[in-house]
């Protein structure tokens, strides 16, 4: 590969070429530096370590379906109970380790204020698990 200088007259254009050698020297001097330190670098110390089995806590907490009929009665685990009750209960069952999952069911010509209040003494217990269960067929 030839450079010119620019010069119009040819015979004062220098041939110039890129010179492989030193670019050659510096390839082989880090292959070798590599081929030293791979080595070095993943070499490896055995060792016997203990073998430890994790399996998860399979604790479930129980669940508790509260349900509200059309009349307004409210139903615990398909008891029917008092305000007071069920508010005692759900105090118990806010203190209890771990939490039971709160199911509510509300029928659909019950008053949405009804709901609401079973809802709002769950909250008032500290129950921090609540759901609501429907019934698309109805």
């Amino acid at each position: 590969m030839a450079f010119g200088s620019g010069l119009d007259d040819p015979g004062e254009t220098e041939m110039s070429e890129i010179n492989m050698i030193p670019l050659v020297d510096v390839m082989l001097v880090l292959l070798i530096i590599f081929m030293i330190t791979v080595p070095v670098a993943t070499h490896a110390v055995k060792l016997d370590l203990p073998r430890a089995h994790n399996q998860p806590n399979l604790i479930e907490p129980e669940t508790v379906t509260i349900a509200v009929s059309a009349d307004g009665l409210v139903h615990w685990n398909g008891e029917v109970v008092s305000d007071e009750v069920l508010e005692r209960r759900l105090g118990a069952a806010a203190a209890a380790t771990p939490q039971p999952e709160l199911h509510v069911r509300g029928d659909r010509r019950v008053e949405y204020e009804r709901v609401i209040r079973v809802m709002a003494a769950a909250q008032r217990a500290g129950v921090g698990k609540l759901g609501f269960v429907t019934d698309p067929a109805q």
